[in-house]
């Protein structure tokens, strides 16, 4: 299998779909790695893919058009689809349900394509879960972008002249990036508050350190398929708002993580609740992304309400590319040892990873749920 590696295009994205230590494992396999010269890490540079056994190539043109299957952590633009060769595979984070027309061009092309953003939320599928490798470093990149822009020290000091007070920050959505951000304000010394509306959480929570408030709002079968939290009617939206007011107010920092997948991020926080906040406080919202958490983001911008600074920073793992890289490439490595057998693609598609993450195949969309949602669009 003839596997290539182009550099992603996309204005500011720094991390890189395959670092050295997985191509050597590839090569090791039979395959041959192409990948394109310049990574953006210095860590990766061409002699490393050299050494690894990779060929490096100059441009990108012959990646995609001799490639038989392409690694890409960002969609693929229209001009690369077009230079895919027809019945190439592609692996990468689509995001199909965001990405109509993606989708149908790779179906016109006949491009076999995986989205690893679908993959189903199982034991098996743990080591390739890329979902769950970039919530860990923006959960950990949320805290410090808060705590560079507080106009305070988080931790408790005693000093000479007077003891300073720990920052409080307060952190909604605990998922992986909000029990990330939780560890990360706890080790920088914060008093640190959580809120989810999943009820397994609070356990969580409480075993990082941190406290678990607004007991009244949390939701009975409030888990979704998948292990997401689910949508709230509007009538439990604002229970969860009159529960979480104080605890808001009182924070010198919100970090907000809520996902739902497919959908726009589902908003925590609205323009009255960060009314209440003291000048000077930061909200950092994670989910800029898919819209943001609260109602006064602006994806990647900063947002100056009342005093309150609102950050909505976009692609936060992009600001980490060597951990996100080393990170991602694992999880294409481990898909491609599940996907590849000697070489050859083997479409198990009775595998609930396989058929899980298959968006299309042979001119079709054939994930059911994102052709019914692009029908539907």
């Amino acid at each position: 299998m003839k596997i290539g590696v182009p550099r992603e295009t996309m204005a500011g994205e720094r991390r890189f779909a395959l670092v050295p230590e997985s191509a050597k494992k590839l090569v090791a396999e039979g395959n041959e790695v192409l990948v394109q010269s310049g990574g953006p890490a210095a860590e990766f540079a061409d002699a490393a893919y050299t050494a690894a056994g990779a060929r490096v190539v100059e441009g990108a043109d012959e990646i995609l058009s001799a490639s038989d299957l392409v690694l890409k952590i960002q969609p693929p633009s229209a001009a690369e689809i077009e230079r895919l060769k027809s019945g190439a595979v592609l692996v990468a984070i689509l995001q199909p349900y965001q990405n109509g027309d993606t989708v149908r061009r790779l179906a016109a092309k006949s491009v076999t394509s995986f989205s690893l953003d679908l993959l189903p939320r199982i034991t098996r599928a743990q080591a390739m879960d890329v979902l769950s490798s970039m919530s860990t470093i923006a959960g950990y990149k949320g805290v410090l972008i808060a705590a560079a822009a507080l106009p305070k020290m988080v931790p408790l000091l005693m000093t000479a002249a007077g003891t300073l007070k720990p920052a409080r920050f307060l952190i909604l959505g605990v998922g992986v990036a909000g029990l990330q951000a939780i560890a990360t304000a706890r080790r920088l010394g914060a008093v640190v508050e959580a809120f989810d509306i999943r009820p397994a959480v609070k356990e969580q929570v409480e075993s990082l350190g941190a406290r678990f408030v607004a007991h009244e709002a949390i939701q009975a079968g409030g888990e979704a398929k998948g292990g997401y939290a689910s949508e709230l009617t509007p009538e439990q939206q604002a229970r969860q708002r009159e529960a979480l007011g104080k605890h808001i107010a009182d924070a010198d920092a919100v970090i907000c993580s809520a996902l739902v997948p497919g959908r726009r991020a589902p908003i925590l926080l609205s323009e009255e609740q960060v009314s209440a906040m003291r000048p000077g406080s930061v909200v950092v919202d994670l989910a800029a992304d898919q819209g943001g958490n609260c109602a006064l983001t602006k994806p990647g911008e900063t947002v100056n309400h009342r005093g309150v600074q609102v950050l909505g920073p976009l692609n936060v793992p992009a600001s980490t590319p060597l951990h996100a890289s080393q990170m991602l490439s694992k999880n294409f490595q481990n898909f491609l040892v599940h996907l590849l057998k000697k070489g050859e693609l083997q479409l198990d598609l009775a595998d609930e990873i396989t058929s899980g993450s298959l968006v299309t195949r042979d001119g079709q969309i054939v994930h059911a749920a994102v052709a019914s949602a692009l029908q539907g669009g």
